[in-house]
């Protein structure tokens, strides 16, 4: 099932392709904890069509976000290359205060950096064949 988020379908439905838009433009957006949760969902789709690359899947994406070309070209060939080994978990949540009028939690949520990711565990990979090799020399 999905969140209402107070307004229409029509409503929604448009809300979260343009908030879908903008996380893949500027990479991170601050909003309300639950339309985060649910705009999550609709980017991580996104990108697994653009890793699927087919004509079907761009069909689809143009079709969610509403033809906007630039944004399908990024997702095709920028994310689907820097996400290509990484299988889901495309986006993160930073949770930050409330807001003043309502007390609504606010939140980040933006796209992980596979780049750093990746030389993350290249650094723990030369880390523990180094250990290895010294074990090896040592026996």
């Amino acid at each position: 099932m999905y969140r209402k988020l107070g307004v229409d379908n029509k409503h929604r439905k448009s809300m979260l392709a343009t908030m879908t838009k903008q996380v893949v433009i500027n990479e991170s957006i601050e909003t309300t904890e639950t339309r985060a949760k649910e705009v999550r969902k609709f980017v991580e789709k996104m990108i697994t069509y653009g890793k699927k690359g087919d004509l079907v899947s761009r069909r689809k994406a143009l079709a969610f976000l509403h033809n906007d070309k630039k944004v399908v070209d990024k997702i095709f060939h920028d994310l689907a290359t820097r996400y290509e080994n990484r299988n889901g978990g495309y986006t993160q949540i930073l949770k930050l205060s409330e807001r003043r009028g309502d007390n609504t939690l606010m939140v980040i949520l933006k796209l992980v950096d596979e780049t750093k990711a990746a030389e993350e565990t290249k650094k723990t990979d030369k880390k523990s064949s180094k250990k290895n090799k010294k074990e090896e020399n040592s026996k």
